[in-house]
C-alpha cells in the first residue's frame, strides 16, 4: 500500500545548517565515531547513533534489502524506542548525501521538537547540524 504524500516515509530531505566553528561537545563527537562505526563496520550507505534521554546510545546502519529499506538513523531511533527510550537529546549521521533524509529526521523528530541532528561526511568532516 502507498504511503500518503507527506508522510515520514516520503518526507522530503532537510538540508543541514553549518556550524559555527565545526565545534561539537564530547557527547556528540561520541555519536559521530559511533555512526562512522556502524557504517564502516559493513560499508553501509549511512550511519547513524542516536543518544536518549538517560545518555544511553544506539548505532545503526542503513538496511536496504529487496524486502525491506530502512534508514541508519530511523534503525537508530527504532533500537532506542525498543530499549525503553521516550526522548532523544541528539543524533548524528554519517553519510556521502548532501542532506538528511527526511525519514530519518522524522523520525527523531517523533520523540523531540529540539534534538540536534548532526550531519558528517564519511571521514567523520562535520558538515552541519539540522536544529528544527
Amino acid at each position: 500500500m502507498p504511503e500518503p504524500a507527506g508522510s515520514p516515509a516520503t518526507a522530503p530531505p532537510r538540508a543541514h545548517t553549518p556550524t559555527a566553528g565545526g565545534e561539537l561537545t564530547a557527547e556528540d563527537a561520541k555519536l559521530l565515531v559511533l555512526a562512522r562505526g556502524a557504517r564502516g563496520r559493513i560499508g553501509a550507505v549511512e550511519g547513524a547513533a542516536v543518544r536518549d534521554q538517560d545518555g544511553r546510545t544506539y548505532a545503526a546502519a542503513s538496511v536496504s534489502l529487496p524486502s525491506l529499506t530502512v534508514t541508519a538513523l530511523q534503525l537508530a531511533v527504532a533500537s532506542a524506542v525498543a530499549a525503553g527510550a521516550t526522548r532523544l537529546e541528539a543524533g548524528a549521521v554519517v553519510t556521502e548525501a548532501s542532506t538528511l533524509d527526511g525519514a530519518g529526521h522524522a523520525a527523531v523528530r517523533d520523540l523531540a521538537a529540539d534534538a540536534p541532528v548532526h550531519v558528517a561526511a564519511p571521514d567523520g568532516t562535520l558538515l552541519g547540524t539540522v536544529l528544527e
